[in-house]
Formats: structure tokens, C-alpha cells, sequence
């Protein structure tokens, strides 16, 4: 007969087994393709850059938009820090406290900083990604469609190339 100690350790047993085999790895996976930001422009950068660029990618094959565009918010903020930080001027973009500064004033700082020439295409492209971004993170009744990103997808390789490179991570 078999005891209820042993029905319970059978059942640990089997839900382990089912984690182990069934959820994605605790560091997440890579995405399948590249629908969005070529991966050529992340790799050999940093680790936490790479893990985002494959989530903007997964997220877009997995039709999640609104995660995608999020996503795409946080490079953007991440990389205009890396590029002050780059610098040695990242004391440009914190308030009194010593925080970062919400997005919008990463931005403006970032078209205006004169350490660097950013692009026309690239500072036309800022105020739209952050736009989408900001929508599908803080809008209760906006949901992104996969049209939203496919209209910024240039705008999004202009930009996180330019702040790669200005942020000396190529």
C-alpha cells in the first residue's frame, strides 16, 4: 500500500519535472528571429542590452505589442544613459536625488547635448518612440497592433545604432 507520504513526495516530483521541462529557462530565451532590431547592433555590447533586444524581438514574433513597444522604451532610456554615462556627463541627466530623469528629460537632454551630433533622423525618431512607449505602458485604453511598431521600425534601428555607438559600445 502506498502511503501518503509517498503519493506526496511523488507529486513534488512530477511538478518539478513539469518546471523543468515546460517553463522557458529563468534567464529567458532567445528570440527566433529578428523582426525588429537587427541583433548585430546589440551583440558583444553588454548582457542586460542583449536580453532586452531578444525580448523587443520575442515579444513582436509573439504579436505581445504593447511589451514590445515597452521594450523598446526601456532601450532607448538605457542607452541614452550608457551614452552620458559614456561621456562622463551623466551628472547632465539626474535630478538633485541623484535619479535619472523620467524619459522625456532624458530626451531633451539627449538633443540637446553638444558632445555629440546625433542624427536629424535619429532626433525625429526619439519623441516617436518614446510616444509609443509611453502608450502602451500608461494608457488604459490604448492596446498596441502590430502596425504601431512596423511604422517606428526604422525609426527604432536609426536610433538604438546611433546611441550604441555614442555610448562606446561599438
Amino acid at each position: 500500500m502506498i502511503s501518503s507520504n509517498d503519493i506526496k513526495s511523488l507529486i513534488t516530483a512530477i511538478e518539478k519535472d513539469c518546471e523543468d521541462t515546460l517553463l522557458p529557462p529563468e534567464g529567458g530565451l532567445e528570440a527566433i528571429g529578428q523582426p525588429v532590431i537587427p541583433f548585430t547592433l546589440i551583440r558583444g555590447t553588454r548582457g542586460y542590452l542583449e536580453r532586452i533586444t531578444h525580448q523587443i524581438n520575442g515579444t513582436y514574433t509573439n504579436g505581445w505589442y504593447d511589451s514590445c513597444a515597452v521594450m523598446i522604451r526601456r532601450l532607448v532610456e538605457t542607452l541614452i544613459i550608457e551614452s552620458f554615462e559614456y561621456k562622463n556627463i551623466a551628472q547632465n541627466i539626474k535630478n538633485q536625488a541623484g535619479d535619472f530623469f523620467y524619459l522625456s528629460d532624458l530626451i531633451s537632454k539627449t538633443l540637446s547635448e553638444s558632445s555629440w551630433n546625433l542624427s536629424r533622423n535619429a532626433r525625429q525618431a526619439l519623441p516617436k518612440l518614446k510616444d509609443i512607449g509611453d502608450k502602451s505602458a500608461h494608457s488604459r485604453r490604448f492596446n498596441a497592433v502590430r502596425n504601431d511598431i512596423d511604422k517606428i521600425n526604422p525609426e527604432i534601428r536609426v536610433v538604438v545604432q546611433e546611441l550604441v555607438y555614442l555610448a562606446g559600445l561599438k
